[in-house]
């Protein structure tokens, strides 16, 4: 079967500036069909809410999902799904109908699901009782539910014992869900799933990507098991990989500060098997907004599996930087060879004194949009009296940020140059002294609505 689904979820939809998450990669793979056959039972929702386009578009996958396994059990699409492989079909409303046995007839299967009518609540327990029920203990076949639903359980028993007893007997679940029609338990559906749930569980809002779901799944299912696979992931450079946790299975190291590598010598080829890898990454540098995660991700095995992980995107809030002073320009000086000595003109640099640069960064809280805001910056220096000495004075115009709603506005590398001579600690050796500044802000609003009223007479 080879890798049956591949995915790659963040633990977060949202962070600030410099905080970390973790990224969580799962890979799932079956056996070689032909060698290994399989039964698979289809449980296909059909209740009210099913009504429409994504009814046909879930026969439309149904029927893919059946053609293609018919094609790989032995190489040829003759309407006989063969070397031992069978498919059943279940649909499920208010109640659970067993519409086929495990057969292998692609005509009856096809049938089974032409026949199905949307009508009525939604009763998973039943769906997974009856479908289990078609499987025959004593068969020695790889045991498969692909479970389809559209919402919620809104009939019969909770349906996840009924799972987790079919996985307690061997039984291989995957679940696919709609979630664009009145809502699914994403949560319920991971719990009923094989783990590690990123593996086994496909959630799309679209009806239209149905048939895409379902046929990509019969494609992984009927690819052999993989050996020798290398996942290499490199993250945007907007991040930095921190630590890699052990994997399920394999093993992982970071490569570098922007890239992990997993490696897993085989992963189900003997039975159906998935595996994790989590690692912590840690925003850098200052971009924002919507970020998507991926640089790459790279797969390779022996067996030639074609796996595409997705690429999440994060919302990096780092509110509004302004960095109103650019650093000086620097001069160019270039040695040639062996010189011993250089002379440079420099420009009209002053040396003064020696002495220290304080920079200095501030947050403007909650500044509301299209407003610039005057910004004082007052440094003074204190000696062992608390007297204080005027050290610097700056005023500064911070442009308006063009955002839907109040930010966070950061003003970055607010210069002051202090001089050994201004010390006042008293010590002759003033560059190493421990000098004390007091450093006050006063900020406002250039841009407002204010109008005096006009005088009446």
């Amino acid at each position: 079967m080879g890798v049956t689904n591949s995915n790659k979820e963040l633990s977060v939809t949202q962070i600030g500036c410099g905080d970390s998450f973790q990224i969580k990669l799962s890979l799932s793979a079956e056996p070689d069909i032909v060698s290994n056959p399989v039964d698979i039972v289809l449980i296909l929702d059909r209740s009210g809410s099913m009504a429409g386009s994504p009814l046909a578009n879930l026969k439309n996958g149904a029927k893919k999902f059946i053609e293609i396994i018919d094609e790989s059990t032995d190489g040829a699409g003759d309407g006989q799904i063969g070397n031992g492989s069978r498919i059943g079909i279940v649909s499920f409303a208010s109640t659970a109908t067993q519409d086929t046995a495990l057969i292998t007839s692609v005509a009856d299967l096809n049938a089974a699901v032409n026949a199905l009518s949307s009508g009525g609540a939604t009763n998973h327990a039943d769906a997974f009782t009856k479908a289990v029920a078609l499987f025959d203990p004593a068969s020695s076949n790889e045991k498969i539910l692909v479970m389809f639903t559209d919402g919620v359980t809104t009939a019969g028993d909770p349906p996840a014992p009924v799972a987790t007893a079919a996985k307690a007997q061997g039984i291989i679940i995957y679940v696919i869900g709609l979630s664009g029609n009145g809502g699914i338990d994403e949560q319920a559906l991971k719990d009923w799933a094989s783990d590690p749930d990123s593996a086994y569980v496909a959630i799309t809002p679209d009806d239209e990507e149905l048939e895409d779901l379902f046929e990509d799944l019969a494609q992984n299912i009927s690819k052999p098991g993989a050996t020798d696979i290398v996942v290499k992931d490199t993250v945007s450079p907007c991040f930095k990989v921190t630590s890699v946790s052990s994997p399920t299975k394999g093993a992982a190291s970071i490569v570098n500060d922007t890239a992990v590598e997993w490696k897993i010598d085989k992963l189900g080829t003997s039975g159906s098997e998935g595996a994790s890898l989590t690692f912590t990454v840690e925003h850098v540098g200052t971009c924002g907004g919507t970020v998507e995660v991926n640089e790459s991700v790279e797969y390779s095995d022996a067996e030639g599996n074609v796996v595409v992980f997705p690429s999440p995107e994060l919302e990096v809030d780092c509110g509004t930087v302004v960095i109103p002073e650019p650093c000086p320009e620097p001069v160019n000086v270039t040695v040639v060879g062996c010189t011993d000595s250089v002379e440079y003109d420099a420009g009209e640099v002053v040396l003064e004194s020696v002495g220290c640069i304080l920079q200095l960064d501030a947050t403007l809280k909650n500044v509301c949009p299209n407003k610039r805001v005057a910004l004082a910056v007052i440094v003074n220096e204190v000696d062992e009296r608390c007297n204080e000495y005027k050290r610097g004075f700056k005023t500064l115009v911070i442009p308006a940020h063009t955002r839907d709603t109040c930010q966070d506005v950061t003003v970055r590398c607010i210069r002051f140059v202090l001089p050994e001579q201004l010390d006042v600690t008293g010590s002759p050796n003033a560059l190493c002294n421990e000098r004390k500044f007091k450093v006050r802000f006063i900020a406002n609003y250039v841009d407002n609505d204010f109008e005096c009223c006009d005088n009446v007479d």
